[in-house]
């Protein structure tokens, strides 16, 4: 799987986790008929977005995400290509995390409500680097795939030839306008 692919995918799945849970939240306060659940949770969900966008306000490759790129290893060969195999077993924390935090849900609303709040920051933090990795995939001419690995292990990249663009235009001084 294309690395640019996996983390637009995680970003996503991300978003999307945090709003199951927030539906649980709101349905379990509602059913246990807290009326103070649902505003403090939503004050923390607030707290959470501007903490997540502000981490995720560059535009250029987080550290690990750049160590990450580093340690990439050159093939000439393309990867095996198995896009669900590969989202499973890198995101099975996400998954694991979302399906407790859901479960619990019912028996104290408060755990959805908390977990929430950590999908909607993992969702903004991280919701520009699939561009940057474009970009740098562009710039070098390489393409990065997610590499097979253990579940427990870091994740691994392989870097592969790809096509280098080449920029057609004025000087680099003149922000390649023709003079």
């Amino acid at each position: 799987m294309r690395f640019v692919d996996f983390l637009k995918t995680t970003v996503l799945l991300s978003a999307g986790a945090a709003t199951a849970l927030a539906t649980i939240t709101v349905l379990a306060a509602n059913s246990e008929s807290n009326s103070l659940l649902v505003p403090i949770a939503v004050g923390w969900w607030v707290l959470a977005t501007l903490f997540g966008l502000r981490l995720g306000r560059r535009a250029e490759t987080s550290p690990p995400i750049a160590r990450l790129l580093t340690g990439a290893k050159a093939t000439t060969t393309l990867p095996e290509l198995r896009p669900g195999t590969t989202l499973i077993n890198r995101l099975w924390p996400l998954i694991l995390s979302t399906v407790l935090a859901g479960g619990l849900g019912f028996l104290a609303p408060q755990i959805p409500g908390i977990a929430t709040g950590f999908g909607i920051i993992w969702a903004l933090a991280w919701r520009r680097q699939d561009a940057a990795v474009a970009a740098i995939e562009e710039r070098d001419g390489v393409r990065f795939y997610v590499r097979r690995t253990s579940p427990v292990r870091p994740m691994e990249l392989d870097r592969t030839p790809g096509f280098k663009a080449l920029r057609v235009g004025g000087s680099p001084s003149t922000g390649g306008a023709a003079t």
